[in-house]
């Protein structure tokens, strides 16, 4: 075969396909379980969902697994434009019923403009809980972030009125209390703290916080991160991501969107992190549907975003799991 047809058949390296999952693998994940899989094929890589890395507990239905596989879906196709091979989507090809999430087909074509720069927000993206500053997100790059995760099929909302953003701190506060009695849940958070080398939530990463500061309080309780005393609160921006239904197409499709914002987001240098405490706990979830979303559709996370010092340093790397555990050919 010559030509056209010859190039759209040519096989993709094995180090691309390395580097493409690697890339996807630097994805966000609940606890950062990297609760993914991948195979390659040819022309082809497959994401899985790891089932057993499920958090059985605060996780039954498996609503963050999947968004966390939606991000890192996401990264892969991001990566592969940028390493020169255009990927084209299958989602769910055996159904939602399948741990079968996704077949990307890869053919080969010119790496965009930015490629340099999509590759180096994957490597510069992370998750830091410190305190934002004072200064305020304008709503009009809020509402950009979240025209950003529309373009992957997801739906986000951007809170803006001051009442409903008290509403929804109120909402997480509550969610924070629910789960702290429930035995069970926190002792799976506390599993999942310097959990290994490879995977979970170092504990330098987790701020140390007063109880009662829902603008650093996490789930996972007091860390051993410490920073200086603020005398103003964070302006934090809140976006609610949200889907038709509450179900696995529209939670790989939010997980896409998580991605697709947060890169945007890391480029122009704000700062996300996720919440999803308040979709977790069913009467939270449930009042955030009807008292901030007003029934417009089901909440799947609710996502802070803000300015980090610029004098701060950078945080340790959470671990990520060794290329050869979540790749096969």
């Amino acid at each position: 075969m010559t030509g056209d047809g010859a190039a759209k058949t040519k096989v993709v390296p094995a180090r691309i396909l390395r580097d493409i999952v690697g890339h996807a693998c630097m994805a966000p994940s609940v606890h950062n379980t990297q609760p993914w899989s991948w195979h390659a094929s040819g022309n082809t890589l497959e994401l899985f969902a790891d089932t057993g890395r499920q958090l059985t507990v605060a996780d039954t239905r498996g609503r963050n697994l999947v968004i966390s596989c939606g991000a890192a879906l996401h990264h892969a196709q991001v990566a592969a434009r940028a390493l020169g091979w255009e990927p084209t989507v299958t989602r769910l090809p055996d159904g939602d019923g399948s741990t079968l999430l996704a077949r990307i087909r890869l053919t080969p074509a010119t790496p965009p403009p930015d490629a340099a720069e999509a590759l180096q927000a994957i490597r510069d993206r992370c998750t830091d809980r410190r305190r934002f500053t004072s200064w305020p997100v304008p709503e009009e790059r809020l509402r950009h972030l979240a025209a950003t995760a529309d373009e992957w099929g997801a739906h986000v909302m951007v809170v803006q009125d001051l009442a409903e953003k008290l509403r929804t701190e109120l909402l997480v506060g509550r969610a924070l209390d629910r789960q702290a009695t429930d035995e069970p849940l926190a002792e799976e958070q506390r599993q999942w703290v310097n959990h290994s080398a490879r995977d979970g939530v170092p504990g330098v990463v987790i701020p140390a916080n007063a109880p009662n500061d829902t603008h650093l309080r996490t789930r996972f309780g007091s860390g051993l991160l410490t920073e200086p005393e603020r005398e103003l609160e964070g302006a934090d921006g809140l976006l609610v991501m949200r889907g038709a239904s509450d179900d696995t197409p529209a939670w790989l499709r939010t997980g896409e969107g998580l991605s697709a914002l947060w890169l945007r987001a890391t480029r122009e240098g704000l700062s996300v992190v996720p919440l999803s405490q308040v979709i977790e706990v069913d009467e939270t979830r449930e009042r955030l549907r009807a008292e901030v979303l007003h029934g417009m559709g089901t909440p799947h996370l609710l996502v802070r975003v803000g300015w980090q010092a610029i004098s701060r340093g950078a945080l340790p790397r959470t671990p990520r799991r060794p290329l050869d555990d979540v790749l096969s050919w």
